[in-house]
């Protein structure tokens, strides 16, 4: 719930104005300015949904890796698809995890398909304090 109403994003040129390069941002539930209420009602119903149908939430990194913006790039699309098609067949929840520390996020360690550095972000930074700030 944590993240998902930090809503950890980016802002970026074409859907904000100014914006030439993109910016990391947070914005509540990845859509805070479409929100009439408060951002714990929806991730109170959220929450109340995912146990009622009883899910899985997969984070999944669709932005950049290996760096900050303009060091780093975009994440492969063929890698994004290869992890989607690894829920829906059921093999990502079977995978082995390891837990890393700071968000208590659990992060596979191989993905079919998949670089396993890229699983874990920080392993693609060339600078690790770069990363933990």
């Amino acid at each position: 719930m944590y993240h998902f109403i930090t809503g950890y994003t980016a802002k970026v040129a074409g859907t904000e104005v100014g914006v030439k390069d993109p910016e990391e941002t947070f914005s509540a539930c990845f859509g805070q300015v479409f929100l009439p209420l408060h951002p714990y009602a929806y991730a109170e119903l959220l929450a109340k949904k995912m146990e009622e149908h009883s899910v899985n939430v997969w984070l999944i990194n669709t932005g950049w890796t290996g760096g900050r913006y303009g060091v780093g790039k975009r994440m492969n699309l063929r890698s994004t698809r290869a992890i989607i098609d690894a829920i829906h067949d059921g093999t990502l929840e079977a995978a082995e995890y390891k837990t890393q520390p700071v968000f208590n996020l659990k992060i596979p360690t191989h993905v079919k398909g998949v670089p396993d550095e890229v699983l874990n972000p920080k392993n693609t930074w060339s600078d690790k304090n770069a990363y933990d700030e």
